[in-house]
C-alpha cells in the first residue's frame, strides 16, 4: 500500500501543504489546485514572485482610498457577508495615515499578515513588525496606522470587526523620519 504524507505549515489562520510520496493523481490535483490559486491576475507594479506566494489575490489598486496612503497599495475582498474582510497589499515604504475605527459598541479591527514584512502601531506604544501568521488586534476608538517595512512589500487581511456605530476617521500621515527610522 502507497503511503501519502502530507505536512502541515499553520500561519494563523493560513495554511499551506507540501505533498510527498503521492501517487501521481493525487499529486497531480493539489498541483492543480495550487496553481488554481495563483491564477488571479497579477496587477502591474506587483512582482510576479510576491503576488504567486500568496494564499489571498493581490487586488485592484486601492485608489478609493489612496489619499489615506503614502505610496501604493492594492485590495482585495475576501469576504463580505458576515464579517468584512480584504486582502490588503502595500508596496514597499506604503503605509496608510493614522486613522481611527471608531464604535459605540464593539468594532474594531484584526490584521493578519499574509506576506512580507510590515508594521502595525497603537498610538502610544511601540511598533510591532508583522510578518507571516502575526496577528494584531486593533481596539475600537483607537489611533493606529499600519503598512509595510521600508524595504519590503506587505500584505495583511484586514478584518473589520462587527459592531454598532461605526465609522472610520483619518488622520495626519506618519512622521516620515519615524518610519524611515524603523528596523
Amino acid at each position: 500500500m502507497q503511503y501519502m504524507i502530507f505536512h502541515h505549515l499553520l500561519h494563523a489562520t493560513v495554511r499551506r501543504i507540501i505533498l510527498t510520496d503521492m501517487p501521481s493523481a493525487a499529486y497531480e490535483k493539489a498541483y492543480e489546485k495550487r496553481q488554481a490559486m495563483n491564477n488571479y491576475p497579477i496587477p502591474v507594479g506587483v512582482p510576479t514572485a510576491y503576488a504567486q506566494s500568496l494564499m489571498f489575490p493581490v487586488g485592484e489598486p486601492n485608489d478609493a482610498y489612496a489619499q489615506y496612503f503614502t505610496g501604493r497599495s492594492w485590495l482585495a475582498p475576501v469576504s463580505g457577508e458576515q464579517v468584512s474582510m480584504a486582502n490588503v497589499t502595500f508596496e514597499p515604504g506604503c503605509i496608510n495615515h493614522w486613522h481611527v475605527h471608531h464604535a459605540t459598541r464593539g468594532g474594531g479591527q484584526m490584521l493578519i499578515c499574509v506576506g512580507g514584512r510590515g508594521y502595525a502601531q497603537i498610538e502610544g506604544q511601540d511598533p510591532i513588525t508583522m510578518t507571516p501568521g502575526t496577528v494584531v488586534h486593533i481596539p475600537a476608538n483607537t489611533k493606529h496606522w499600519h503598512g509595510a517595512a521600508p524595504g519590503s512589500w506587505f500584505s495583511h487581511i484586514a478584518i473589520d470587526v462587527p459592531g454598532e456605530g461605526k465609522s472610520n476617521e483619518w488622520l495626519e500621515p506618519v512622521d516620515e523620519a519615524f518610519y524611515r527610522s524603523l528596523k
